[in-house]
């Protein structure tokens, strides 16, 4: 009976672990920030395509702290356009509706797509460019952009693994064409950016289990004090 009661107290200890871990409870839609965008005018991406006006997915592939990774599909995400290496963007206010920036443009040309960010998130996404892009953005826009090795272009557009993404050196291209450290460029964002809301939730569910383990062990001890 007591062991019965312990075992009891362990499933609760894992059903309350559960409850309170963010994510796992919502939908996918809510984890990968999934979110379907009708655009009225062709628009820019990172990698060199012009995608026209339609209907598109944004979600996003993983999200560790200081960087994130972007893909974007067609309507029925049968096709996958780009999958983008992104860094967090910080808003003050958390946006009601989906929130696309757009760059500066030259007259005639398709805005190049600068951040996203999801409905309730004060963390965006600002995409990086590869280098010889994010500099002639960067002059364009009067402001620093993010950069990635150029010759990684290919990356972006092939279904090879996004290892390479993970593992680029991001740098910052500046309006006069000075390149510097992302921390440098970006430093009031990324210091803003110490747990992005899309982290993962896997160490807080190992702590738990951990916390589980050690309750379940301290009552197995009083247990048999008791009898």
């Amino acid at each position: 009976m007591k062991l019965f009661k312990v075992l009891t107290a362990i499933g609760s200890l894992f059903l309350l672990g559960l409850m309170l871990t963010p994510g796992l409870q919502a939908g996918n839609d809510s984890w990968n920030r999934k979110t379907k965008l009708k655009f009225s005018q062709p628009f820019e991406i990172p990698g060199g395509q012009i995608l026209a006006a339609g209907t598109y997915v944004f979600k996003l592939l993983d999200s560790p702290r200081d960087r994130h990774i972007v893909q974007i599909f067609n309507e029925d995400e049968t096709k996958v356009y780009a999958t983008i290496l992104a860094i967090p963007n910080y808003r003050v206010h958390a946006p009601e509706n989906t929130i696309i920036n757009f760059e500066e443009r030259t007259s005639g040309s398709p805005q190049a797509i600068k951040a996203w960010f999801h409905p309730g998130d004060t963390l965006g996404h600002e995409f990086v460019y590869p280098k010889a892009r994010a500099v002639e953005l960067a002059k364009l826009t009067n402001e620093p952009v993010p950069s990635m090795p150029t010759e990684l272009t290919p990356a972006i557009t092939s279904r090879a693994p996004v290892a390479e993404l993970r593992k680029a050196p991001i740098k910052a291209e500046e309006p006069t064409g000075e390149e510097v450290a992302i921390s440098e460029a970006f430093a009031p964002v990324l210091e803003a950016t110490v747990l992005p809301k899309t982290a993962s939730s896997m160490p807080l569910v190992g702590l738990i289990g951990l916390m589980s383990l050690v309750v379940a062990f301290t009552l197995l001890i009083v247990t048999k004090r008791i009898s």
